[in-house]
């Protein structure tokens, strides 16, 4: 019993901005992480990007003609292609959530294996699909 008394408790501290900068999450943590953002992305984007662009798509055919070219440029092919990629995260990320909640994959290993996995199939993705997006093919 006495030995457990002369053991120090361990100290937690708040992490400084240097210290986040040098910290480095495992693949499951970073997946993590970008499934919050990728969340909150396509959240805000919902109403003040692709609510308005369809709405205006649907109008009439001069709506539709002006969405058209302002689609065409590569400042909005930018913000799709993020969106696109938030889309791919989440959706990825969402499947990785509910195959740990059926308790599979639940060790270590397999964790890390899959937050890697998501975050690859993610950006694969966003690649095959922004290659489409500017005019690859």
């Amino acid at each position: 019993m006495s030995e457990s008394a002369t053991k120090p408790r361990p100290q937690f501290r708040n992490l400084g901005l240097s210290d986040l900068m040098s910290y480095k999450l495992p693949p499951a943590g970073k997946a993590s992480i970008l499934h919050r953002v990728s969340g909150a992305l396509l959240f805000l984007a919902l109403p003040v990007i692709l609510v308005p662009l369809f709405a205006h798509s649907v109008q009439s055919l001069e709506t539709f003609a002006a969405m058209k070219a302002w689609v065409a440029s590569p400042a909005c092919k930018i913000v799709l292609l993020v969106l696109m990629w938030g889309y791919f995260h989440h959706f990825c990320a969402g499947i990785r959530y509910l195959t740990l909640d059926l308790h599979i994959g639940n060790d270590r290993a397999s964790s890390q294996r899959s937050g890697a996995l998501v975050t690859g199939v993610a950006l694969a993705l966003t690649v095959v699909f922004g290659l489409k997006l500017f005019g690859a093919w």
